[in-house]
């Protein structure tokens, strides 16, 4: 059943306003003020309190900025620090060490190990040479992340190449046939370097690959930092290490006396 809805009364106040002209138009004028208003005032206030895109805008700037330079560069280093120096040949591969770094620590025997008959001389290994039991050539591989800084061709040791890892730690890869990195080219732990082959120098060891790693243009021992975290190489005092190695040089020459020309023992230098 439909309501009978009651007719406002004619003479009520609010008919009488409905029917004068100027109530309804402002009414309007008086809504439209009420909205323009509270647009000025969310566009002066609003932005600011609820939604401040010009300062955001910048604070997102400077946070891709800083989280760029961050990722190139801090973390690229942090990454660097955590490797561990591994030997510069697959894991896989049946490879052997046959020649040592000269360790002035090391016994007699080993020390023999680590000489390189050369144009009747005896020098004394800097690095270590690396090859397989089957004299097959095998892939060089970047011991640690770095950069090429060198590449060369030695008369003596074959093709050279030279990474740096910062911190003044670099590695050489020595006696190379194929080489497939150019200067400048930014390398993974991993990367392949070039293919081990032969050299004038070391001719007993056939195909073989001569590596060495230098800390502030000193060379270390390889096989003391193996599997070890490059920290470790950081931390090393190289300057006390050669000190101790020169004071022991001169009590062996004291010692010995004079040595016959042909077993003089004398050292090559990868960067000479």
């Amino acid at each position: 059943m439909m309501k009978e809805f009651k007719k406002v009364p004619k003479n009520s106040k609010l008919a009488q306003l409905l029917r004068k002209k100027w109530f309804l138009p402002a009414v309007f004028i008086s809504i439209a003020g009420i909205i323009l208003s509270a647009v000025v005032w969310y566009q002066t206030f609003g932005n600011t309190w609820f939604d401040d895109t010009e300062n955001n805008d910048e604070i997102e700037q400077i946070q891709d900025e800083f989280a760029g330079d961050f990722t190139n560069e801090e973390a690229q280093s942090v990454l660097q620090q955590q490797e561990t120096i591994r030997m510069p040949v697959s894991d896989s591969l049946e490879a052997e060490i046959v020649t040592k770094f000269y360790d002035y620590d090391a016994p007699q025997d080993e020390q023999e190990k680590s000489l390189t008959y050369y144009n009747n001389r005896y020098y004394q290994s800097t690095g270590i040479d690396i090859a397989q039991a089957n004299g097959e050539p095998f892939d060089v591989l970047a011991s640690l992340s770095g950069t090429v800084v060198e590449v060369k061709e030695d008369p003596l040791l074959g093709n050279v190449v030279t990474l740096s890892h910062g911190d003044s730690i670099t590695t050489h890869y020595a006696s190379l046939d194929e080489v497939v990195v150019e200067e400048g080219q930014k390398v993974k732990q991993g990367d392949k370097i070039g293919t081990a082959g032969k050299n004038i120098f070391n001719e007993a060891s056939g195909v073989h690959l001569h590596f060495e790693i230098h800390k502030d243009g000193i060379e270390v021992n390889p096989e003391k930092f193996f599997n070890e975290p490059v920290s470790k190489l950081e931390e090393y005092n190289v300057e006390a290490a050669e000190s101790e190695d020169d004071d022991k040089t001169s009590d062996e020459e004291e010692t010995e006396g004079d040595e016959s020309e042909e077993k003089r023992e004398v050292s090559f230098h990868i960067t000479a």
